[in-house]
């Protein structure tokens, strides 16, 4: 009687409910465990035992599903079992089981890997998904993964101007800095194109400056003394023209590909100016035309090829700094802004090549007033920004690029190397030599493509002082032009040299571009609130008081049986 009253009561039965949960285990310890248990039914009715044998070893063999419990989110699966009696599906610890979020896209976990399709043109993702069954499931999983990271919003929306300035350091705004994250995993090597920058156009702008300069040498009744041959010149021309046509062609491709990165990139506050680069290296290019080449003279139509994208793209940037908006000057303002105006000066020297003189005094004039508003904005540095740090101050030398190339376009104008001339150089020297005397300020610095933007200012300043030469003559003067032909065919011969070996040699020429992958806002780690000692004693006696009337319930019941 007792034996029975025991088998049969709440006490029992409360115990065989909480042996009902286990731990699902994996295919071949359950076949294992089903194998044991079989075992152990035939040995107890050999021995006699009468065990209480329990409803879910019963079942279990006959069962038609299994429940599994996903570790992550909690959410049970029932999984109906196939045809074949030994399959099973197992959850994958993927982290994708809660409407494919993923564990990997979580704020402060690790990004995912691979995945560069955030920023590839919207046009053939969409091609592509349209051949996937299961496409619009993707989309939703994709912005319930969004959502659940915090980064809801559209990657092809514009980042605002001051995110990059608080993201980002360095003099090309490209390193990112500790405290933030990006979108794109740091440990592995992203594809070509989204490592190429705009800022290539530089190497460019460093080689079409020189067949100018090598031009200049050989055909200046000032420079006549040193016999240089024309065919330098060409040699320079075909190379300049050759990484031209390379660079544009591997950069339309990435517009092609990752036109979302493009569009990162025109964002940037100093990769925007870049893109007035592709058009400055063609009128480069115009003027340097080797002897041997240049027709008797050059068409308008070549100024108009090449100026017209310069000035449609000047008037949005310079219209963006006079509307006072998010990307006015003062917010913007870095020593690449000059590539927005040099190239008013460049356009200025091809028009009065083709026989336009007016619009050449147009251009000289619009590109004379916005460096005014550079160069002081620049030069007063205003309390917002941040001072460069001591290694970097080579950007300056942008700064001698303005001054130089207007001095060189009001003597193809007039003709004459007259007053407003000598003062535009004068500026320029002025600029080049304050740099030079701190030698100091040209070390301990990291190469990049972007420093080949830095040689063309030291050309300019060189065809500067042979046309100064060409007017002035004297030891000075052909002294100084020779000693500053020297100092940019120099440099841009080490440039050479260190790009061709970063790139076949120690294949680091093209880092990761983490500058085109910040987040529109930043992520902060949402901190764990302290508990309180109050706190902790409050819960722990919640819980003692919860015990202590489950157990008082527990024992009322067995006394009642």
């Amino acid at each position: 009687m007792n034996n029975g009253a025991s088998a049969t009561s709440p006490h029992n039965s409360f115990q065989t409910h909480f042996l009902d949960i286990h731990e699902v285990l994996p295919e071949d310890e359950e076949e294992e465990g089903v194998i044991k248990m079989e075992d152990n039914k035939v040995t107890s009715s050999k021995k006699g035992l009468q065990k209480p044998i329990k409803l879910r070893e019963l079942k279990r063999p006959q069962r038609s599903f299994n429940r599994q419990v996903s570790l992550e989110t909690g959410f049970s699966v029932l999984g109906v079992e196939s045809k074949a009696k030994d399959e099973k599906k197992v959850l994958r610890r993927s982290g994708r089981s809660f409407g494919g979020f993923d564990s990997a896209n979580r704020v402060g976990a690790e990004a995912r890997k691979g995945d560069f399709n955030i920023f590839r043109t919207k046009s053939t993702l969409s091609k592509q998904n349209s051949l996937l069954p299961t496409r619009k499931e993707k989309e939703m999983e994709n912005q319930r993964a969004e959502g659940a990271t915090g980064l809801n919003e559209p990657v092809n929306k514009s980042v605002p101007v001051g995110r990059y300035f608080d993201a980002l350091r360095g003099p090309e705004l490209d390193q990112v800095k500790d405290s933030e994250d990006i979108l794109l995993p740091k440990d592995e090597i992203w594809p070509f194109l989204l490592r190429f920058p705009i800022n290539c156009f530089g190497i460019c702008l460093g080689l079409s400056s020189q067949a100018v300069l090598w031009r200049a040498l050989s055909t200046s009744p000032a420079t006549k003394f040193l016999h240089v041959t024309p065919f330098i010149n060409l040699s320079l021309w075909l190379l300049a023209l050759a990484t031209l046509i390379s660079v544009s062609i591997t950069y339309l491709l990435k517009c092609i590909h990752y036109f979302e990165a493009v569009k990162r990139e025109y964002f940037h506050p100093v990769r925007v100016n870049f893109f007035f680069a592709p058009w400055v290296v063609c009128m480069f290019l115009a003027i340097g035309l080797p002897p041997m080449l240049e027709p008797a003279k050059l068409h308008p139509a070549i100024w108009c090829a090449f100026m017209g994208p310069y000035f449609f793209l000047e008037l949005k940037i310079y219209g963006q700094w006079l509307s006072g908006g998010k990307r006015r000057l003062c917010k913007v303002a870095n020593p690449s802004s000059h590539l927005s105006v040099v190239g008013n000066f460049v356009g200025a020297i091809l028009a009065s090549k083709v026989g336009w003189i007016e619009a050449a005094k147009f251009l000289w004039s619009i590109g004379f007033a916005h460096y005014i508003v550079v160069f002081v904005t620049l030069y007063q540095r205003l309390p917002t920004s941040e001072a460069l740090p001591k290694e970097l101050h080579p950007v300056y030398s942008m700064f001698i690029a303005a001054p130089s190339a207007a001095s060189i376009a009001w003597g193809s104008i007039y003709s004459e190397f007259d007053g407003c001339s000598r003062t535009c150089f004068f500026i320029a020297l002025f600029l080049y030599i304050s740099l030079v005397v701190r030698i100091n300020f040209f070390t301990g610095f990291r190469f990049s493509v972007a420093w080949w933007s830095y040689t063309f200012p030291m050309t300019t300043a060189s065809v500067a002082t042979i046309k100064y030469a060409e007017q002035v003559p004297s030891v000075l003067s052909k002294g100084l032009a020779l000693c500053l032909s020297f100092m940019s065919s120099t440099m841009v011969s080490v440039l050479f040299v260190s790009t061709l070996l970063h790139a076949l040699f120690w294949k680091t020429l093209f880092p990761n571009d983490l500058a085109i992958a910040i987040t529109k806002k930043r992520l902060v780690k949402e901190k764990k609130p302290f508990k309180k000692a109050y706190d902790i004693k409050r819960w722990t006696k919640q819980a003692l008081t919860k015990n202590n009337s489950g157990d008082k319930e527990f024992n009322g019941e067995n006394k009642v049986v």
